[in-house]
């Protein structure tokens, strides 16, 4: 059996992106994993016992180790984020420190086949337990695909004008 090494940083971008003072934008970084004392010694730290919310924002800030060009990556620039990238880097924290990986279930649509894909790349991932498999084939070019979505005509309750949406739960 061939192991494959621990990976301990993983790459992200950041859906919106940090911008310092100059005005630049940073997206790419990278991630270690954490380690016990990244989790216990911020529960020290007098900010973190005054306000929860701390104990994320120090946790990141200890293991983002890259942001773009920026020199170092503390907990002001971490404070700085769009709610969207802070939320992106706690999920990714999730994933690869009780993973091991920044990977994601999905499942192919025609056939159910369900598999990881990674975050970053789009993937799909194979662990070294598992054979090699291909995934699943995209739909031909030529195959229509059809949706049902819901008109101002499919919701004739009388309360919607013309081409508005009804809106609520359709099974009501």
């Amino acid at each position: 059996m061939s192991e494959q090494p621990l990976q301990t940083e993983f790459e992200f971008t950041l859906p919106r992106g940090y911008v310092d003072d100059d005005g630049t934008l940073h997206k790419e970084g990278r991630m270690r994993l954490a380690t016990a004392a990244d989790e216990i010694q911020p529960l020290q730290d007098p900010k973190v016992q005054s306000n929860q919310s701390y104990l994320t924002i120090t946790l990141l800030a200890r293991v983002v180790t890259e942001l773009g060009t920026l020199e170092t990556v503390d907990r002001s620039v971490i404070e700085n984020l769009f709610v969207t990238d802070l939320e992106h880097l706690q999920a990714m924290y999730e994933r690869v420190n009780n993973h091991g990986r920044n990977t994601v279930a999905t499942g192919c649509p025609e056939c159910g086949h369900e598999f990881e894909v990674d975050v970053l790349t789009g993937r799909p991932h194979v662990s070294a337990e598992e054979p090699r498999a291909e995934p699943p084939a995209a739909p031909a070019d030529d195959v229509e695909m059809e949706f049902d979505s819901p008109t101002a005509n499919d919701a004739d309750d009388g309360d919607t004008e013309a081409g508005e949406l009804a809106s609520g739960n359709p099974t009501e």
